[in-house]
């Protein structure tokens, strides 16, 4: 079912109850921990179903794409910057492959962002992520982010309290900046648990074609689950705005987060409202010089 606009599905056509936007939104006062990150927020389908809707979706996203980059190609300055953040094994290699594996790789612009280089770590930290900041008719993609520098910088007392304190205020700013120059932002945590993690992990170890993935960092890093939390809470609390919100998305059941990323894209892109382009093109004249060519 259809509601004749680029094929799209009608709504409540592919099991979401309310709009994802809606069910996975951090408003005010929201707990990270009373989070089931095995639960399905807005969603009420099984995996099956949430399979189904992932490639009806999906079918959706890449019209979609395809029309934000014809804008783009055409004098538009509209654009798109998925962030994802989560801890390690909460499924943000995944999304990248399976989500934006669902469009034109020639329209989106992923950057993974490692530990600073020494260049980097002398610049100002907003530096190297306004430098990839994606143009116009392109999907931008951060796995991990500037969110790094209130995450890992805090946990890890890389900076003092003083520095990493005042960054909040500085991200929402210039957050508010890239919306005003026509980048709608999407900001994805990606909520594993506990247990989940560790058998994710396991696997890693278990599995060879895997261990390229293990980082033994991984598990300083579940030593200090808590103060990750607290960190996290704290950029829900301090960063999840009106015109930049933040979505939780529980991450324990791949195929769900995997769906609502894709639903979270397909809403934002369609909130643009954007349209095939028109061109100063004579299509009738042009068809008479290409059938001039045939023998």
């Amino acid at each position: 079912m259809t509601d004749g606009t680029a094929g799209r599905p009608a709504p409540g056509a592919v099991g979401w109850t309310v709009p994802a936007a809606e069910a996975l939104r951090a408003g005010p006062g929201y707990d990270l921990a009373s989070l089931d990150r095995r639960s399905t927020p807005g969603f009420d389908g099984d995996k099956d179903a949430g399979r189904a809707a992932m490639q009806q979706r999906g079918e959706v996203l890449s019209v979609l794409q395809e029309q934000l980059y014809a804008h783009g190609r055409t004098g538009g300055d509209r654009s798109v910057l998925l962030v994802l953040q989560g801890m390690d094994t909460a499924g943000k290699g995944g999304v990248v492959r399976h989500v934006l594996g669902m469009v034109d790789p020639q329209g989106v612009a992923l950057r993974a962002f490692g530990v600073p280089t020494p260049a980097e770590a002398a610049q100002h930290y907003l530096e190297r992520i306004r430098a990839a900041l994606p143009a116009p008719g392109r999907i931008g993609v951060f796995d991990r982010s500037h969110y790094e520098d209130v995450l890992v910088v805090r946990v890890e007392e890389l900076v003092p309290v003083a520095q990493w304190e005042g960054r909040y205020d500085e991200i929402v700013a210039f957050e508010e900046e890239v919306a005003a120059r026509g980048t709608t932002v999407v900001k994805v945590l990606l909520a594993v648990s506990y247990e989940e993690q560790a058998a994710r992990l396991r696997r890693r170890l278990e599995r060879p074609d895997k261990h390229w993935k293990y980082d033994p960092a991984d598990i300083d890093a579940r030593g200090r689950w808590g103060e990750y939390q607290e960190a996290y809470q704290a950029v829900l609390d301090r960063t999840s705005t009106p015109g930049a919100p933040w979505y939780v998305v529980p991450a324990d059941r791949k195929w769900f987060a995997r769906l609502a990323v894709t639903e979270l894209l397909v809403e934002a892109l369609e909130g643009l409202g954007l349209t095939w382009p028109e061109v100063d093109l004579d299509v009738a004249g042009e068809l008479a010089r290409l059938e001039a060519t045939l023998p």
